[in-house]
């Protein structure tokens, strides 16, 4: 949960902003960014969140500074790899290991890394600042280039303390809000002139200017192996992806819903820590019981699967219940927490969920983005989903254009935007020429996941789990398992004509069958109809005062008809439709007034 920010120049002295510098760092308090400290150099300067998260050397003459937010898992063999070969290692933090290995091998090192980073490195003699993204973008990076000065951030509140950045929307940013949110295109950081560095790409600036490229793509190749030689290896890979992600020091617990994901990492993560090292904890709302009711996407609740899993497994376990005054509160903390409009109480709830781990532990495991790899979304086997063009968590490019104010797109065609970033990322998918049909879409929908849907899941856990203290983990996300799955042949995934049919193959004899072979389950949320009311009373507070900012780009009246209607529209998957929709504009007209956002378009 390191912070990293700073900036580099050569239009003038960069000491000039030594008071920005300390306002960026301030910002970043919540993220440990109190013990942080500020290292200037002749034409930069990096702020250190963290003394875990900073290291300055000096190399043959260079000096090199990194800002750094990391964790490394297979850092004992990086610190080998450059001790056999001669290389100054420095054992006290990734931090330094990530500097030692840029000194050793500049960017080419980048490939080697298995963890999730983001990072700065100034070279004093070089006069060049080097920055990078791990491979699916779990930690933030937020940057501009304006006027000789760039600057970058973990955070965008941060970032906005620099001069040089206005909080300013226009019609591609209203595109992003309305036609995209709560996603983002690759690199969009939404106000304009501030930028994201994509998932996978390194950046270098220097006196000639910027430039970005990519390091890491998912890429297609033959599977060799047969169907048990496969389950097997995903088992290796899931398993010793699960174990460099623990933490002995007795600061771990797992996130348990009973589920198939969440239930394979506690396993594992308990069989491999000391006993008593493991806590686990639920989520749920209060009298979620009494007005749940069964759908196509939520079949049943999760209590009696985390009793299974409970019993099994001997764990000592915390069910969290949520009150709906709490829920409707967390909203605003979430979008201070993400620096934007998210998912809702989706969001809220996580956030709350974390600040209630984080009383016992630093650290949390989730089962989060199966689901993404193993295929486990409707969207990946039902055909007529699958085979439709556009995004399958978001089919409703014209439902959500209907509630914009003419001409608050600038001109932008919504249904052309939308098709561009779909057929963009579709045309970027690497296929192999002997692709049937099905292996082909298959491969798209994973890109499609993992460039989209799967980055938002992983933005809300990271900026929930940071805000509060905690850190997230999410073994499912480990690039050498994501890379295996992209070339597994769709019909292994679903094996026996299930949803993540391999994954619970792989698996077999390790969890109970109850657990092992139950249907797929979404993250939980609220059902009792008292949330429903409060944000839609919040709601109808905004439409009455006429000076709210959200009515500047949305229809009055078309804010009003959500408010009567009873049909549940999806907004962004299963997990958001109207309560969340109206949650959503609740936290957008919130944004607005917090950063004073201007509207330019």
């Amino acid at each position: 949960m390191h912070a990293i920010a700073g900036m580099a120049g050569f239009a003038g002295p960069i000491h000039s902003f030594y008071g920005v510098a300390g306002l960026m760092l301030e910002k970043l308090a919540r993220r440990g960014a109190a013990m942080g400290s500020m290292v200037f150099s002749k034409d930069a300067c990096l702020l250190q969140g963290h003394p875990a998260a900073s290291s300055e050397t000096v190399i043959n003459g260079r000096r090199l500074i990194i800002s750094c937010s990391a964790e490394l898992y297979n850092a004992k063999e990086l610190r080998k790899r450059l001790a056999d070969g001669g290389g100054r290692v420095n054992w006290k933090s990734d931090a330094a290991l990530i500097l030692a290995l840029y000194a050793e091998y500049g960017a080419d090192f980048l490939n080697e890394l298995n963890g999730v980073f983001s990072f700065a490195i100034w070279d004093e003699e070089r006069e060049t600042l080097f920055c990078a993204r791990d491979r699916f973008g779990v930690k933030p990076f937020f940057y501009m280039n304006e006027r000789g000065v760039f600057a970058f951030s973990t955070e965008l509140k941060a970032l906005l303390a620099h001069p040089f950045v206005n909080p300013a929307i226009d019609g591609e940013s209203v595109a992003e809000l309305m036609l995209i949110g709560p996603g983002r295109s690759p690199g969009c950081g939404v106000l304009r002139g501030v930028h994201e560095l994509r998932a996978g790409h390194c950046a270098l600036f220097d006196k000639t200017g910027l430039s970005v490229s990519p390091y890491y793509t998912l890429r297609a190749a033959e599977h060799t192996e047969n169907f048990e030689e496969t389950a097997e290896h995903v088992k290796a890979l899931l398993t010793d992806a699960i174990e460099r992600r623990l933490d002995e020091s007795g600061q771990i617990c797992s996130m348990l819903s009973g589920g198939l994901d969440s239930s394979i990492v506690t396993a594992v993560a308990k069989k491999r820590l000391p006993e008593g090292a493991l806590k686990t904890y639920s989520v749920d709302y209060k009298d979620n019981a009494r007005y749940f009711r069964s759908t196509q996407f939520q079949p049943g609740s999760d209590a009696q699967y985390v009793e299974i899993m409970g019993n099994f497994l001997g764990l000592e376990h915390k069910s969290v219940e949520l009150e709906t005054d709490a829920l409707v509160e967390s909203l605003f903390r979430a979008v201070d927490a993400r620096d934007m409009p998210g998912m809702a109480d989706v969001d809220g709830s996580l956030l709350l969920f974390c600040e209630e781990m984080a009383k016992d532990a630093s650290v949390a495991l989730s089962g989060e983005c199966a689901d993404e790899v193993f295929g486990g979304y409707p969207w990946f086997r039902d055909e007529s989903v699958s085979a439709s063009a556009g995004f399958p968590w978001s089919q409703s490019t014209l439902y959500r254009a209907g509630f914009l104010r003419e001409g608050a797109l600038g001109g932008i065609d919504p249904e052309d935007y939308v098709a561009g970033k779909y057929n963009q990322t579709v045309a970027d998918t690497c296929i192999l020429p002997g692709d049937g049909e099905r292996a082909r879409r298959t491969r798209e929908m994973t890109r499609l996941n993992a460039d989209w849907f799967m980055r938002t899941l992983l933005e809300r856990a990271e900026r929930m789990g940071a805000y509060s203290g905690m850190t997230v983990r999410v073994p499912f996300c480990d690039h050498r398992l994501v890379e295996y799955l992209y070339n597994v042949p769709p019909e292994f995934r679903d094996y026996q004509g299930r949803e993540k049919g391999l994954l619970r193959r792989a698996f077999q004899g390790v969890l109970p069958d109850e657990v092992l072979w139950r249907k797929k389950s979404p993250y939980p949320k609220t059902h009792n109809p008292d949330f429903m009311a409060r944000v839609s009373g919040l709601l109808s507070e905004i439409i009455r005062f006429s000076g709210s900012p959200i009515l500047e780009i949305i229809k009055k009246e078309a804010l009003e008809k959500l408010l009567s209607d009873n049909r549940a529209i999806p907004w962004y998957g299963q997990l958001m439709t109207t309560p969340q929709t109206i949650a959503y504009f609740v936290q957008l007209n919130y944004w607005l007034q917090k950063f004073k956002v201007r509207i330019t378009v």
